[in-house]
């Protein structure tokens, strides 16, 4: 099992602007209704439908599959965060089982745009690589409750060291009594 994959493709906007021109249905082939919406409302179609094609390379190279065993154009998509608005892949028929099989729990993924080129990075994250929380974070801690018990120790022993001492301290007039004596 690999630990992780990364995958980066780039097209040339133009080109795929050529394929739009010259074979409308491939964009119903290849991308999501929710895709060819999203690429559809913004001013440069082409680039973000081109952005979507390298997304799909990029996510296969990272899994190192290309289009093989079975993986089909449709079966990696790209759709937005709710929140974030971040674009975030999802996996569908054979390459979801090839990504499972992988011990893959997430790809990230990076679009990025010049005005000639798409460009699309993603990186298959594994559990063995996944950022894990950062222990010197609890050690840090253990270290801070450490400090305040020893803390508290000292307070009391200097509270109970100051009742002794004025346990012990003799009234002024009997040191001088006992000076005279």
């Amino acid at each position: 099992m690999s630990l992780a994959g990364i995958g980066v493709d780039m097209l040339e906007i133009t080109r795929m602007q050529r394929v739009m021109d010259r074979r409308p249905s491939f964009l119903r082939r290849v991308f999501t209704d929710e895709e060819r919406a999203y690429c559809e409302r913004t001013a440069r179609p082409a680039e973000h439908y081109a952005g979507r094609f390298a997304a799909r390379e990029a996510v296969l190279k990272a899994l190192g599959t290309g289009f093989s065993q079975g993986i089909g154009l449709s079966d990696v998509s790209v759709a937005h965060d709710e929140v974030s608005g971040r674009p975030i892949v999802v996996l569908s028929g054979r390459v979801a089982e090839v990504a499972r099989e992988q011990g893959v729990r997430e790809i990230a993924l990076s679009l990025s745009f010049t005005r000639d080129v798409a460009v699309a990075n993603a990186v298959a994250v594994t559990d063995e690589v996944r950022p894990q929380p950062d222990a010197r974070e609890d050690a840090s801690k253990a270290l801070a409750a450490s400090f305040k018990e020893a803390r508290s120790v000292i307070d009391e022993l200097e509270r109970v060291q100051e009742q002794e001492i004025g346990a012990m301290a003799v009234p002024e007039d009997m040191a001088e009594q006992s000076a005279e004596e």
